[in-house]
């Protein structure tokens, strides 16, 4: 398992993508559509193969498929890093070894794109979301293919008040990500071209 990449939400794909603008002070590139979801998204490329979305439920698209990925049905309030996303390679095998509510694959495509996502029945991960989504890529990662701004992920904070538990359930070997205990949360920070910037 490995980090793949962050997920901001928000109420609409505008709001979402200027929150991830005027944090980090570079611009994102137009992603698609997720018809499955009746979903948008926006990209970041970040350094070292990472990659960060701006993502929020499409208002002119009719999903195929419900509840919503990332628990995007329930999202309101401020647009905010909503989930985190890690790789692997072989996902029925990950699946078998992790909390029950991880989810179940769900083919997905966009463009030349695709890839399973781990979704759970009722679109909540366990630990108020806070525990990652797992992807397994079936494409070329699209992340060499995005434009790079001088972006790199410095630091991905995640907190819980069970996050003792919840790190020991994950197989996930990162400098990287941290943990620490309190309300459900994510920050993350990075180098950025006009300095270190923090996103939560």
């Amino acid at each position: 398992m490995e980090l793949d990449h962050l997920a901001v939400a928000g109420e609409s794909l505008e709001a979402a993508k200027a929150h991830v603008e005027e944090a980090l002070g570079v611009p994102l590139q137009m992603g698609g559509q997720h018809a499955m979801f009746g979903t948008h998204n926006y990209l970041l490329g970040l350094a070292d193969g990472l990659y960060l979305e701006a993502i929020a439920i499409d208002p002119n698209a009719t999903p195929q498929r419900s509840p919503c990925w990332f628990d995007l049905d329930r999202f309101s309030g401020a647009p905010r890093i909503s989930n985190w996303i890690c790789r692997c390679a072989d996902m029925a095998k990950e699946l078998a070894e992790l909390p029950k509510g991880a989810g179940a694959p769900v083919a997905l495509t966009r463009g030349d794109l695709r890839w399973d996502m781990a979704v759970p029945d009722d679109g909540i991960l366990p630990y108020d979301n806070m525990f990652p989504a797992l992807i397994e890529w079936h494409s070329a990662h699209p992340a060499p293919n995005l434009i790079q701004q001088g972006c790199q992920l410095k630091r991905l904070t995640i907190s819980h008040p069970n996050v003792d538990q919840l790190q020991t359930q994950l197989p996930l070997v990162d400098d990287r990500v941290a943990y620490e205990r309190g309300e459900a949360g994510f920050e993350a920070t990075f180098d950025t071209p006009h300095g270190v910037r923090s996103l939560q």
